[in-house]
């Protein structure tokens, strides 16, 4: 793949070398030429020094052949400009920006850009760190909307199908763990003693999905 990342700072220099060890081209844009000290000596990919919105700085990079475009500067809206140009005008598949402010972040979303809302999403790791809430959250997805939690299960809830699981709470089974091994359930998967239950869930769900599974399923099988 060929990547361009605009911004060389201490996420989009650690980007640039990690992609270029596994074996990827790299092009990385800043407007402060001395940002690219952070690459080191050993890097070999291209490095252009302008703003990543400007046609002509993209197209030094080799944004026309680009397979991914990371727009990751200390701007909130430079990022999003350059985001915007890389998809709309060069037509680059993979793009994704990184925003400080939570609530663009929400509306970039709905315009098919992922975003990395890197305050919220630091705030929200440090604190389940800090208030640890029952639930064992295994995986956070980048915006921070969607987590993978370890549900405790009634024991009622043995013999039970996941299917029937997912239906009464609302939310999908990610994975179990049985036997100390992780698999991936069906839909008719039947529930074990000594299963242990994760389940893809959004904050807002924690705790209504958290109540059905930790109560005895009404109304039996």
């Amino acid at each position: 793949m060929h990547v361009v990342i605009m911004g060389c700072g201490r996420v989009g220099s650690t980007l640039a070398i990690s992609l270029e060890q596994r074996g990827h081209s790299v092009a990385v844009i800043d407007s402060d030429a001395d940002a690219f000290r952070r690459l080191g000596g050993d890097f070999t990919g291209a490095t252009v020094t302008g703003v990543g919105f400007d046609r002509d700085v993209l197209l030094s990079a080799g944004i026309e052949r680009a397979d991914a475009f990371a727009a990751v500067s200390s701007g909130d809206n430079s990022n999003i400009i350059s985001a915007r140009v890389a998809r709309e005008t060069f037509g680059v598949e993979r793009v994704v920006a990184r925003i400080y402010d939570p609530k663009r972040a929400e509306v970039y979303e709905r315009l098919g850009i992922p975003t990395v809302a890197t305050v919220r999403w630091t705030a929200d790791r440090m604190l389940r760190h800090l208030v640890p809430e029952g639930n064992v959250e295994i995986w956070r997805d980048p915006t921070s909307t969607v987590s993978i939690m370890e549900i405790p299960m009634h024991p009622d809830w043995i013999g039970h199908s996941v299917g029937d699981l997912e239906a009464r709470s609302g939310t999908r089974l990610a994975y179990l763990m049985r036997f100390g091994l992780a698999m991936l359930p069906t839909s008719s998967t039947v529930i074990q003693d000594g299963d242990l239950a994760f389940m893809l869930v959004t904050d807002e769900m924690t705790a209504s999905v958290t109540k059905v599974t930790g109560s005895a399923p009404e109304g039996g099988h």
